[in-house]
């Protein structure tokens, strides 16, 4: 059983920028030793998230719509209370969707669905230079 950690360096826009990530995970697992297992995603920050979906501009402006529906930029929070940095709701919006995920692989290729990607979303209002780590596990 062998265990890789990589890691994927993203350059984000900040409010709600949704990346798909599918490609650049698959291509890091061609590059393992590895065959079958298991990766997990990791978003290393509090105010992005990692989750799977379609990814169509459609699909996307909802994802969008909807976290600015139910937790809305501009109103207050009491995070931006304690520091003043305005992005309360990145953090609430990174804790409901959830940093991590993990997704098995067979025969060097991710077992997804025809129509599912993997996504990163970045809450934060802000640019920021975001790191995913990736832990691969198997044989």
């Amino acid at each position: 059983m062998a265990v890789v950690t990589e890691f994927i360096n993203l350059s984000t826009q900040g409010d709600t920028d949704v990346i798909d990530i599918t490609p650049q995970i698959s291509e890091k697992l061609r590059s393992l030793n590895i065959k079958n297992g298991i990766v997990t995603i990791n978003v290393c920050g509090s105010t992005a998230a990692v989750t799977t979906c379609e990814y169509e501009s459609g699909l996307i402006q909802d994802i969008k719509e909807i976290f600015e529906k139910f937790i809305p930029q501009g109103k207050r929070y009491h995070h931006d209370d304690t520091w003043h940095d305005g992005n309360g709701h990145a953090h609430l919006r990174s804790s409901l969707v959830g940093t991590s995920l993990t997704v098995p692989f067979k025969n060097k290729e991710l077992i997804l669905g025809t129509w599912q990607q993997i996504i990163f979303i970045d809450f934060d209002n802000r640019r920021r230079q975001r790191k995913i780590a990736l832990q691969f596990l198997g044989e």
